[in-house]
């Protein structure tokens, strides 16, 4: 583990950079002798993939001659809506 100030990180940005890709370091960065933030290796992480394919069970079927768009008659509607 490395810990180095704000001014002697912005200065070896780069080689602070390469010893975490190459030795797996990891880098503290202090302000007023406070450990502020961290930089490590990043890994990688694999995100599961959603199976997006439709369940057939779920499959709606409508009675035949009946049109979901159509507008309920009078009768169809609920009492307490009318």
């Amino acid at each position: 583990m490395i810990t180095v100030n704000m001014h002697e990180a912005k200065t070896r940005l780069s080689e602070l950079v390469k010893a975490v890709e190459d030795r797996n370091e990891t880098v503290i960065l202090c302000r007023d002798g406070t450990e502020v933030a961290e930089i490590r290796r990043r890994t990688k992480r694999r995100q599961p993939r959603r199976d997006l394919t439709p369940d057939p069970r779920l499959r709606v079927e409508f009675a035949p001659g009946y049109d979901p768009a159509e507008p309920l008659s009078e009768d169809e509607w609920p009492s307490s809506l009318r």
